[in-house]
């Protein structure tokens, strides 16, 4: 059975590690939320997108204050 030997250069990618630090913060938000799941204001706020995170994008409250960078 081969086995590749480990890496001594650490390998990072920044936007793996960017995604992983959002859906933490996500699950946190949810932890302690009330109710079964967050709003799309909650989950826009948490990201730090939309309206709700005073990004100026959506201050109308139409569909676009809901979209994602991803």
């Amino acid at each position: 059975m081969y086995v590749a030997p480990l890496s001594s250069t650490p390998v990072q990618d920044h936007v793996a590690l960017a995604e992983i630090e959002l859906c933490g913060e996500l699950m946190i938000a949810a932890s302690g939320a009330d109710g079964e799941r967050l709003s799309p204001d909650r989950i826009d706020e948490v990201l730090k997108v939309g309206a709700g995170a005073g990004a100026g994008a959506g201050a109308g409250g139409g569909p676009e204050a809901h979209e994602r960078p991803f």
